[in-house]
C-alpha cells in the first residue's frame, strides 16, 4: 500500500506535549505525517493564510493568548475554513467538549492519549474523511459545469448549425465551378474549417465529461481534443 501523506497544523504551546505528539506519529507506518508546530492561535491563524493546504488542524486548549476555543472559533465560524480540527483537552474539560462540538469540531482527544497509537489512527481517520469531502464536492461541481455546457450547447446547436451547413454547401458548389488555384485554394480551407466547426460543436452535443481546463488566470476552456 502507497505511503499516506498527511499535513497538520498543530497549536500547541507545550514544547514537551509537541514533541509527544510529533514522536507518536513518527512511530505510526500507515502514514506520513508532516507536522507545522505553533504555539498559540495568532500564529496559527497567520500560518493558515500562508498555508491554507493543511488536511487537518490538531490544537489544544490552554495557551496563552487565544485559547483553542476561541481560535477554532474564528477558523470554523468567522474564517469557514474547511479544515477539519480535531481538538485536545483532559478529562476534566467536559464542559469545553460540549461548547468545540456545537462549533463543527470533527473530533477530540483527550491529551492523556497522545502517545498512544489511537492518536494518529483518528488523525488520519479525519484526513481521509476531509479528502473524500474535497473529492465529492468536485464531483458535484464538475457535473453542476457540464449540465450548464450542454443547455447552452443544445439551446445554441440549431442556430449555429444551419449558417455552418449553407457556408459548407456554398464553399462546395464554388470549388465545383472553374475557380482559379488560389479560390480554390482558399475555398477548401473554408471547407475545412466550417467542417472542424461542426465536428467540434458535435463533441460538444456529447460531452460526458467535464474537460474545462485553466486558460489565463480565471479564464478557462474546454478541451475538444
Amino acid at each position: 500500500m502507497s505511503e499516506q501523506f498527511v499535513k497538520i497544523l498543530l497549536v500547541e504551546e507545550s514544547p514537551e506535549t509537541a514533541g509527544i505528539i510529533r514522536e507518536s506519529l513518527e512511530k505510526f507506518d500507515k502514514a506520513v505525517f508532516m507536522v507545522h508546530w505553533v504555539q498559540s492561535g495568532e500564529e496559527a491563524l497567520r500560518k493558515i493564510d500562508e498555508q491554507p493546504d493543511f488536511d487537518v488542524i490538531v490544537t489544544d486548549y490552554y495557551m496563552a493568548g487565544m485559547n483553542g476555543l476561541d481560535f477554532t472559533r474564528i477558523v470554523l465560524k468567522e474564517k469557514k475554513i474547511d479544515i477539519p480540527v480535531v481538538f485536545l483537552t483532559t478529562n476534566k474539560d467536559m464542559e469545553i467538549v460540549i461548547k468545540i462540538m456545537k462549533l463543527g469540531v470533527k473530533d477530540y482527544l483527550f491529551k492523556e492519549s497522545v502517545g498512544s497509537p489511537a492518536f494518529p489512527q483518528a488523525i488520519l481517520s479525519q484526513a481521509a474523511k476531509n479528502r473524500l469531502k474535497k473529492e465529492v464536492n468536485e464531483l458535484e461541481v464538475k457535473q453542476r459545469r457540464l449540465d450548464a455546457m450542454q443547455e447552452i450547447v443544445l439551446q445554441i446547436s440549431d442556430e449555429i448549425s444551419s449558417p455552418l451547413e449553407s457556408m459548407k454547401s456554398i464553399a462546395c458548389e464554388l470549388m465545383a465551378g472553374d475557380q482559379s488555384e488560389k479560390a480554390q485554394k482558399y475555398l477548401q480551407i473554408m471547407k475545412e474549417n466550417v467542417e472542424r466547426m461542426e465536428m467540434k460543436l458535435e463533441k460538444l452535443k456529447n460531452l460526458k465529461d467535464d474537460k474545462t481546463i485553466q486558460y489565463i488566470k480565471d479564464i478557462r476552456m474546454i478541451d475538444l481534443s
